[in-house]
């Protein structure tokens, strides 16, 4: 019996605590998350929220940078400050309460202004994995977005204002090679069979088999021994509906009747995977893409492990692969018997391994003339890539900085903001409030007795923008109005949501699994409805 405190009994506890995330991202996901070291800037209801999803799975450490004290309207919508705590400095406050939500974690608090910080500690956000900023006015989120940005830092700017959610991901370049994609083909290659799989296919006669064994062929096998004869009839593999229509019609003939009268139920297997087992082999668009450009780039020893791993793949695609990616070496479950089964599981296995080892061998030789590295990439980081490369993502992003200089891609901006039910106008009132707030130094709505005279001054600030990006005033008066409504208050609930959102962003960022949200999410809680903008 394990005595407590061993190292496998607090594997054990550990995987039983975090059992439903691993199942998600595995053991490599949570080590990464583990080993991440988040920083949040301002302990509001929003950034609290979105702390609490990071703590609860169990990141690494956080730090708080927050200078203000705990306020009565705190108490209102922060669930992470109390009564007692007015006048106190929130991120303290906020520190000790979400630390309690996981002995796991550890954190830090910083009483200080994040401007000073920036002015001040040019590298003080070196050390951290992700940065997420909320409640910074326009000038203090450019300087931050640059110093990030330089730094090669993720930055998520979170915002709740009235019933608008609002998530910023600034990142320079994202590389993702995990992205679970939905809806995933099973990778069978019965169009172009490896040699190993061809003959032992081949060597099956569904002639001759008696009635059990063929009732307990996988249905790989079927949708083989189907598709040479209908290439022998037709020359090529089904393309459109109503050819596969004809395929299932003589996959069905081959089908033998059971003893109790039922049909056999490989035969059916195999008619409904027709659509999914019969695509062409083929690289994706987006991964072609990948592969080019890692193999116009030239390599130094800064270069990323994700770029070497792309040039190794190329090359392997270009000679051993001959233009097809590795085998992912999985297949679905079929009604089989266990040893066809484990036979035909088996030669995917081996032949994905001979793959991924060609393309070790070639990693390992640019590693190589590359000289030392301070990342080194083992064979199972090959393995994941080999497994994974239908489905890589890069991600390009652009500077906040940027963006706030007007170096913004809104195409045809107009049409979007004359669409009642597009969520880009509160894009652009939002940007409209913190050129109000530079202007006047509050928020449209802030004091109760100067709502009408804000109502025109936003105004004038919304239609300064959009002529700034060549449109008209486009902007009806009901948004004015109800951004004076919100008076900048954030909503619980609001704010929950979407932390909870930029949470999962920041997960996909540290693990570097599933594919963030590109540039900007707007949530309209008022409609619940949201939609993202690359901008």
């Amino acid at each position: 019996m394990e005595k407590p405190g061993t190292p496998s009994s607090e594997q054990s506890d550990k995987a039983k605590k975090y059992d439903r995330q691993l199942r998600l991202w595995g053991d490599h996901g949570q080590a990464s998350l583990e080993c991440a070291n988040i920083c949040l800037i301002n302990a509001s209801a929003t950034g609290t929220e979105t702390l609490k999803s990071l703590v609860l799975p169990g990141v690494g450490a956080i730090t708080i940078v927050d200078d203000a004290k705990v306020t009565p309207k705190d108490i209102g919508n922060n669930f992470f400050v109390d009564g007692e705590s007015i006048g106190r400095p929130r991120g303290e406050v906020a520190l000790h309460l979400l630390l309690e939500l996981n002995p796991d974690v550890r954190g830090t608090f910083v009483d200080q202004a994040v401007d000073e910080i920036l002015d001040n500690q040019p590298d003080f956000f070196s050390p951290f994995t992700c940065v997420v900023a909320t409640c910074l006015p326009e000038s203090t989120l450019l300087s931050l977005s640059k110093v990030l940005w330089d730094a090669s830092i993720p930055l998520l700017v979170v915002r709740s204002y009235g019933m608008i959610g609002y998530i910023r991901v600034q990142i320079e370049e994202h590389t993702v090679i995990e992205s679970h994609p939905d809806n995933e083909m099973p990778d069978l290659r019965l169009d172009r069979p490896f040699p190993v799989l061809q003959k032992y296919m081949d060597s099956l006669d569904l002639e001759t088999m008696d009635s059990k064994e063929h009732s307990h062929v996988p249905y790989v096998v079927i949708l083989y021994k189907t598709l040479q004869k209908w290439n022998q009839r037709y020359g090529a593999p089904p393309k459109n509906y109503r050819e596969k229509k004809d395929f299932i019609q003589l996959v069905k003939e081959g089908m033998r009747e059971k003893e109790n009268g039922e049909a056999e139920e490989n035969f059916e297997e195999a008619m409904k995977a027709v659509n999914t087992s019969l695509m062409p082999t083929r690289i994706p668009s987006g991964v072609e893409s990948i592969l080019n450009e890692a193999a116009s780039n030239t390599l130094t020893p800064s270069t990323r492990p994700f770029w070497i791993l792309a040039k190794a793949l190329h090359e392997f695609v270009t000679s051993e692969g001959r233009g097809a990616l590795p085998i992912r070496g999985t297949i679905p479950d079929m009604t089989a018997d266990s040893e066809k089964y484990i036979k035909i599981q088996n030669l995917y296995r081996e032949q994905a391994a001979q793959d991924a080892d060609w393309v070790l061998r070639r990693v390992q030789e640019l590693s190589q003339q590359l000289g030392p590295r301070k990342v080194m990439i083992t064979e199972s980081d090959v393995k994941a890539f080999c497994k994974n490369a239908h489905a890589l993502r890069v991600l390009k992003g652009k500077s906040i900085a940027d963006e706030y200089k007007g170096s913004i891609n809104l195409g045809d901006i107009g049409a979007h903001l004359e669409n009642p039910e597009s969520e880009l106008v509160w894009y652009v009132m939002l940007r409209a409030v913190d050129q109000f707030h530079s202007e006047f130094r509050a928020y449209p709505g802030y004091f109760q007795d100067q709502v009408e005279t804000d109502i025109v001054r936003l105004k004038v600030c919304v239609n300064r923008l959009l002529a700034d990006w060549g449109c008209g005033p486009i902007i009806k008066d009901d948004f004015i109005h109800e951004m004076c409504r919100y008076g900048a208050a954030e909503v619980h609930s609001i704010a929950a949501y979407i932390g909870g959102c930029a949470a999962h962003e920041a997960v996909k960022i540290i693990t570097a699994q599933y594919v963030p949200i590109h540039n900007t999410h707007i949530y309209n809680a008022i409609t619940a409805t949201s939609a993202t903008f690359t901008l």
